[in-house]
Formats: structure tokens, sequence, C-alpha cells
């Protein structure tokens, strides 16, 4: 798995609209690996889109990537994913299509969701799960808001890691 505290991958995915994004130039940037039909993923969701919106004018950028196998599962292909983006449910994160799945294979994603938290310098600081309980909204994200205001701050966060939790990420054969 990409490693705590070592350079994650560099990459360049198309969102919806058809721009591409990659990690850094933000002061930190959270990957959030996702997809339309997992109900981890669909669970957490709203919580990710408010934590993108909260830390939006901090110089944090939320990218959603969906690497799933759009053959065996067609809610997540791309088109599927730009009628979600349409219908206002990411409301300014860019919804990344991972068409090849090498993005997550090099960082080793397991589930979606699976969050990494990257540093101004694209250092992996936080991955694993967004909370502690997909069940309860109010638990808001709060492992991804805790290593996010420790990147912020320049400290290391307190949890640098916690089991992800959420559905495997169907791979293509």
């Amino acid at each position: 798995m990409t490693a705590l505290n070592e350079t994650a991958p560099d990459f360049s995915l198309p969102a919806t609209d058809a721009t591409m994004h990659g990690p850094g130039g933000s002061a930190a940037t959270v990957i959030v690996f996702t997809c339309n039909h997992c109900p981890y993923a669909i669970a957490w969701h709203e919580r990710l889109i408010d934590l993108a919106r909260d830390y939006a004018d901090r110089d944090v950028r939320v990218l959603a990537v969906n690497p799933n196998d759009a053959d065996s599962h067609p809610r997540d292909s791309f088109e599927a994913m730009t009628a979600r983006v349409a219908n206002g449910e990411f409301d300014g994160t860019p919804y990344l299509r991972d068409e090849s799945q090498e993005v997550a294979r090099a960082y080793e994603a397991q589930t979606t969701p699976h969050v990494f938290v990257l540093d101004r310098d694209r250092v992996v600081r936080y991955r694993g799960a967004p909370d502690g309980d997909y069940d309860d909204p109010n638990e808001r994200a709060g492992f991804v808001r805790d290593a996010l205001d420790s990147v912020l701050a320049g400290e290391e966060p307190k949890s640098a890691e916690t089991p992800p939790v959420g559905c495997s990420i169907k791979w293509k054969p």
C-alpha cells in the first residue's frame, strides 16, 4: 500500500467535465476512492462533500475517484458518474474516472470509500475510513478532518491510519 509518510503517486485523471485533475498544488489534497453503487460510499458521500466545502477556503482539494469496472457494475459507468454530477451531488468536487484502474492500483486502494490525505508535497499523512461509523452522520468524516487539521497546522496526525471500510473495489478481469 502507498506507505505513510512517503510521496504518493502522481496522476492526471479526467473529471466528468473533461478537465484533468491530480494531487498537489494545494496545502492538502484528499483523495477518495469511491463509486456510485456501494452503500458505504453512498452513506459517507454527503459527509465528504461537506468536508470539501468546509475546507475549500483553507486550500484543501478533494478529489473523488471512481476506479470500479463499469462492465461488471454499470452503475459505475462514466455516464452514470456524469449524471450524478449534473444532479448536483458533487457540489464542485471533481469526480474523476480511473478507467485503467492504474491509480487505484498505485495507491493500493482496497474499498469504496478509501481515503488518502496528502500534504503539500504529496506525502501521505492519513489513509483509511472517513470516520468510525458509516451509519452515523454525526461522525462528520472525523478521521479525515482530524488529519487535515493536523496537516494544515504542520503537525503529524494523531491517527495516521484506520482500516478502510466499504465495498471492495471492482477490479477488471
